[in-house]
């Protein structure tokens, strides 16, 4: 039996374009092949485990003998955002797109909300983060009026200057928010992006906040926590689930210290699930069409490979994997609709290939299966049975 089970999420690496990608606009994409020319990308531990071995990553190189199962998940769910990646993971297909909003929010919501929180709302259209603090700051500094903006993913994002609204007032805002969009209105995540500094250098600070939907299904994090086994959310994870099937919230930013915390774990006697998001390949990057920075952050990871392989133990299994794909080299700076791999090492583990599985949740019934606790089968079948020793 497994004792516990370590699911690494990198935000938003993607391993070639899905065979519906133009229906979203993103026909030929690929977050690896971008990410692949940067002189940047050292991660051999990566390849050792079998990345390059996936159908859509061969582009760095394959391995001969992988150390771990290699394969890559496509998905089932209308969407190609965090919240719907993350719920199929976990066992949750979203049929129907969240709603997006490419024209902003109706004045039904965005007048009700200025008018419960006493602020005015400045810009309300589908914006790149970093420059709609740039374009708006100043004039929201000298108001106190929020910055709400959109992308096309169905978020709702609130930033606002640290030392104009404090973080408290901030989050207030936000879960003011998540309670107004219901129904057709019921996006994603609402999202709390503070930003400090002074124009023309107005920066983003590491105090995001995701107010999520719950999902509307039973998860792997339920079925877990209701067995009474642990599950320890590192990052955005609860905020993604709304807290719910988390009994550990470890709420760390960034790549660097998500990767500190997980390693900490390592260290830790606890039986179950450990869930790690690694925002920064999304965020930071993808968004930002920076592939060298991009690149740089994974041979992080990879170096950090080095240290977490060691410490597993022989009832423990690593799994890594990604919610959607950012192609840093696209056009656009909006996410993309890609496979994701999926990588599974562990002492108990047979080195094989494990194909295209069809969707996410597949995931979920195998982590189920490898618990013990079994479910999570709704929408897939485990996949464990072919790849344990």
């Amino acid at each position: 039996m497994i004792k516990r089970v370590f699911l690494v999420v990198l935000d938003s690496f993607g391993v070639g374009a899905m065979p519906d990608a133009a229906d979203f606009g993103d026909e030929g994409c690929s977050t690896i092949r971008s990410v692949s020319k940067s002189p940047k990308l050292k991660i051999p531990n990566l390849i050792s485990m079998g990345l390059g071995n996936i159908e859509g990553a061969e582009i760095i190189g394959s391995c001969k003998s992988p150390l771990g199962a290699y394969g890559r998940m496509g998905e089932l769910s209308k969407g190609k955002d965090t919240t719907t990646g993350h719920w199929e993971i976990t066992g949750v297909v979203s049929k129907q797109p969240m709603p997006t909003f490419p024209n902003g929010f109706p004045s039904e919501i965005t007048d009700r909300l200025s008018q419960m929180i006493g602020r005015g709302i400045l810009c309300n259209e589908p914006y790149s983060g970093t420059k709609v603090i740039r374009d708006y700051g100043e004039e929201h500094l000298r108001t106190g009026d929020i910055i709400l903006y959109t992308s096309a993913d169905s978020v709702f994002q609130v930033a606002a200057h640290e030392e104009k609204i404090p973080l408290a007032e901030l989050y207030e805002i936000c879960e003011t928010a998540r309670k107004l969009l219901t129904g057709k209105y019921a996006v994603g995540r609402v999202i709390a992006r503070p930003f400090a500094g002074a124009a023309p250098e107005f920066y983003r600070t590491e105090s995001r906040r995701d107010f999520s939907l719950e999902p509307p299904e039973e998860t792997l994090l339920d079925r877990l926590s209701q067995s009474g086994m642990d599950v320890i959310g590192v990052g955005k994870i609860s905020d993604i689930f709304a807290g719910r099937g988390i009994t550990q919230s470890l709420p760390v930013h960034g790549n660097s210290e998500c990767e500190d915390a997980l390693e900490e774990l390592l260290e830790k006697d606890f039986h179950g699930l450990c869930f790690v998001n690694l925002v920064d390949f999304d965020m930071v990057y993808g968004h930002r069409n920076d592939i060298n920075g991009y690149a740089a952050a994974l041979s992080e990871f990879d170096l950090r490979l080095s240290r977490i392989l060691p410490k597993l133990g022989s009832d423990d299994l690593l799994i890594i994997t990604a919610d959607h794909g950012c192609d840093p080299g696209d056009v656009s700076t909006d996410h993309t609709r890609e496979y994701v791999p999926l990588l599974v090492y562990g002492e108990k583990i047979r080195p094989v290939s494990l194909g295209t599985q069809n969707g996410f949740s597949t995931l979920a019934a195998s982590v189920a299966e490898m618990l013990g606790v079994g479910g999570c089968d709704k929408y897939a079948v485990s996949f464990y049975g072919g790849i344990r020793k």
